[in-house]
């Protein structure tokens, strides 16, 4: 009983956050939340003597929402980070600040845009490289959390705006049946942590929480399990809906995830994965969506099925959800691919006017003039980074480092593979091939060269056919 005693009466620490990859719509990112909050935020809020407890961890046999307000509610602090402009993360914390007068930290990613309505709030901010994050940088950010945290227990004065301009406001509480209800949140946190200890595998049959099933699942798509990847993402999708009077809904990041394993496991078949991939990103409401997550799924989709099935609409509709993806962010990886898929419609009967075929090419190279530029910045950002990490490995973070790298490494093979292609499709044949031999010389799986591979191939036989549309003809040659 003691023992329970003393983990009932631990502080504890709500954090409020996306969770999974996400796209920073200012500037076209993958942000990793994921790894933030394993790598940046919980091991500081636990070094402190803090439970750590973030909405998926939380096993619940109803709404996940009373969890969510309970813990806004009751939560000696709150951590709040907002990168990516996530809309439900902007709401939550408004409700904390209305809810308590003081303990709650607002962080985010260094490029978010500082929002007009918080600018007189302090805002903890970190670097992250997308789908890594340096190690220097997790050293310097668990610091300042770390003294963040110990300014915030101990500070008597509001850091919330509605107290602050708000002075006669008197904080809620919530008083009916309040000591059963912290007693039950208390238990459920309980369960979580315990399920969370290094080592322990968790209980996947007897009301897993949903953090144990996406881990599950982004564990079997590292491994390329597809099929159980597939498993595990659908079983996340039915957590967030167990309860029977509760509004069906969909997460994007969850129905993203299903997606993606869904056409990887091919089945039970290839085709048929596919369409069944489609069907469930129209759920997301497909056709009117500005996600830029389940467009580029859905253009990927779309461009198997037209390699599948040589059905010209499905080409059509992959440049649809490429272009919008495009405007939406203006990466690389949307760039190069709409680019391609512009050339290859050039070969087609969708257009059949020579005009038309005319202004594909001239898009098309419109693009890859803006690819090479960002290739350019996201190059020189990669090495000043490189060029500023002096630091050793953190003790204990090796592990971090080894994934750093890794990351890092990927990067630059892609960048040196789009500057590659891009060069291709606009006649600089030598460009082309210097930045291929340069991207030989990094480390990468084999998969990913022979994708590159596959698409130049293509390339060079649509510029041999249609290069003389821009007098390209003769520049390249298969």
């Amino acid at each position: 009983m003691n023992g329970l005693k003393g983990k009932s009466a631990q502080k504890r620490c709500f954090v409020v956050m996306g969770f999974g990859i996400k796209t920073d719509l200012a500037t076209g990112r993958q942000l990793d939340l994921n790894k933030s909050y394993k790598v940046l935020i919980k091991p500081v809020v636990e070094s402190r003597g803090l439970t750590c407890i973030r909405a998926d961890e939380i096993r619940h046999s109803g709404a996940i929402d009373i969890y969510m307000y309970r813990e806004l509610l009751d939560a000696d602090v709150v951590i709040a980070d907002i990168s990516t402009a996530n809309v439900n993360a902007f709401y939550e914390l408004g409700i904390r600040h209305a809810l308590r007068r003081r303990t709650t930290i607002v962080i985010s990613e260094d490029k978010l845009a500082y929002p007009f309505d918080l600018n007189h709030i302090k805002i903890t901010s970190y670097t992250h490289l997308g789908s890594a994050i340096d190690f220097e940088e997790v050293e310097r950010f668990r610091q300042v959390l770390g003294e963040t945290l110990d300014s915030v227990l101990q500070a008597e004065d509001p850091d919330s705006p509605v107290y602050t301009h708000l002075h006669e406001l008197i904080p809620p509480s919530i008083r009916k049946k309040a000591a059963k209800v912290i007693r039950e949140l208390n238990a459920e946190i309980r369960d979580a942590m315990d399920e969370h200890k290094p080592g322990s595998d968790g209980d996947l049959s007897a009301n897993p929480s949903l953090s144990l099933l996406i881990d599950r699942g982004e564990y079997a798509l590292s491994e390329r399990d597809y099929p159980a990847a597939k498993a595990f993402f659908g079983s996340a999708i039915a957590e967030m809906n167990r309860e029977p009077d509760h509004k069906y809904t969909y997460d994007p990041y969850l129905v993203q995830r299903l997606a993606f394993a869904t056409y990887k496991a091919k089945e039970p078949d290839n085709v048929s994965a596919l369409k069944e991939s489609i069907r469930l990103l129209n759920l997301l409401d497909l056709e009117h969506t500005n996600d830029p997550e389940t467009v580029t799924l859905a253009g990927k989709a779309e461009k198997r099925l037209y390699e599948a099935e040589a059905d010209e609409q499905h080409l059509q509709k992959a440049i649809e959800y490429y272009e919008r993806g495009y405007h939406l962010v203006q990466n690389r990886y949307h760039g190069i691919n709409l680019a391609f898929l512009l050339n290859k419609r050039v070969a087609t009967r969708l257009y059949p006017e020579t005009t038309d075929k005319i202004a594909d090419m001239v898009l098309a190279n419109r693009i890859r003039k803006k690819v090479l530029a960002l290739c350019e910045e996201n190059w020189n950002e990669i090495m000043d980074k490189e060029n500023k990490a002096t630091t050793p490995s953190p003790q204990g973070d090796q592990e971090l480092s080894s994934d750093h790298h890794v990351a890092r490494d990927e990067q630059k093979f892609w960048i040196l593979v789009n500057k590659a292609e891009a060069h291709l499709g606009m006649g600089h044949f030598d460009e082309y091939e210097k930045a291929a031999e340069a991207a030989k010389k990094i480390a990468h799986a084999d998969s990913m060269w022979q994708a590159f591979s596959e698409e130049v191939t293509e390339l060079k036989l649509l510029m041999k056919e249609y290069g003389h549309l821009l007098n390209l003809n003769g520049l390249v040659t298969a």
